[in-house]
């Protein structure tokens, strides 16, 4: 038998056994080619180096990024170690949206790198798209060519598209051809729109990301549009940055004192209830409150990679000592389901 061979058995013995089989719903890559085009702007979004360091620069915020950001083998070595059969890729901000006339082009560059990973590794990966937001007809255009030629199984939508948020009339459209169309939406933190607020003490990636999904969410709902499309699949990661914490005053506020709720007919929790979390929270605690909130079939395992290291998300989920069933659900039964795998 040919070494391949072995290794591909050992592999997939290997997924059988030493834990549960994962499918990872949140893991990062950049193109080696976008970094090479952000070294030469000037302006923000751009790419600097210091070293041997490379930094993107988003806004005012500088990233240092790892040498796995563009390393597909580390990524598949990293998914080995944690026994993950499967990883939804997407790209890492900046988005496409942040880069005005151009942002139809960069969303183009951007899928076709995660599509051709995912070819190549047909069997490890699946592919969350991003779209331009520079008018609705791009956007629908690249969805359209994202999800039917290039295959991928989500998007991945920033919370807010260069300061404006998704819920605004000009992106509806889409939230309702992925309702139509059974697609996942993934609502991503961007460069947050808190960030003079959390620059201070480096507490942008702790919670300035947290807060822009919490805010980009809380409109969501509030907008009505889980209201309108109540089949929507549409997926907040690490746990639902605070709105699961903060959701029995959001309820208040809206039932009690009438504030904000002209366009939805219940309690803004009973459609939080209605999204996925991901597990991406290195606390079993948080973890355990988004599994007591949405249950068992609406929590899925991701890990942030290569932010994060993939073993320490697994590591809590087990520390919650779940029933077999549930835990399966989470680690992959869920998934399989939510991008139809």
């Amino acid at each position: 038998m040919k070494r391949r061979q072995l290794l591909t058995l050992a592999g997939t013995a290997a997924f059988a056994g030493n834990g549960a089989v994962k499918i990872d719903c949140q893991s990062h890559l950049f193109s080696a080619e976008f970094l090479a085009l952000l070294e030469k702007r000037t302006t923000a979004p751009y790419v600097y180096r210091k070293g041997s360091d490379r930094f993107v620069v988003v806004g005012q915020w500088h990233r240092k990024l790892m040498p796995s950001h563009t390393d597909v083998d580390a990524k598949l070595a990293a998914m080995d170690k944690s026994n993950i059969a499967m990883t939804a890729l997407s790209i890492n901000d900046p988005g496409p949206e942040l880069f005005g006339k151009d942002s139809p082009a960069m969303s183009r560059l951007l899928n076709d790198f995660i599509a051709d990973t995912v070819r190549k590794h047909p069997k490890r990966f699946f592919g969350l798209a991003t779209l331009p937001f520079d008018s609705a007809k791009s956007m629908m255009d690249e969805f359209d060519r994202a999800i039917n030629k290039l295959g991928m199984k989500g998007i991945l939508l920033y919370s807010n598209l260069d300061g404006r948020f998704c819920d605004e009339e000009e992106f509806r459209p889409l939230f309702a051809v992925a309702e139509r169309l059974g697609i996942p939406l993934l609502l991503h933190p961007a460069y947050p729109l808190t960030y003079d607020a959390t620059k201070g003490r480096d507490m942008t990636g702790g919670l300035g990301l947290m807060f822009d999904t919490t805010i980009a969410l809380g409109r969501i709902i509030m907008a009505g549009i889980l209201e309108q499309h109540p089949k929507l699949k549409l997926v907040c990661p690490h746990v639902g940055g605070a709105l699961p914490y903060l959701i029995g005053r959001v309820d208040h506020q809206a039932t009690v004192l009438k504030r904000g709720a002209e366009n939805i007919k219940r309690p803004p929790s009973e459609y939080l209830r209605n999204i996925w979390l991901d597990t991406v929270s290195p606390l079993a605690q948080a973890i355990r409150y988004g599994y007591d909130f949405v249950g068992p079939d609406r929590l899925i395992f991701a890990s942030d990679h290569p932010w994060v290291d993939p073993e320490l998300i697994v590591g809590e989920v087990a520390k919650m000592k779940l029933p077999a069933a549930d835990e399966a659900k989470i680690f992959s039964g869920n998934a399989r389901k939510l991008f139809n795998l």
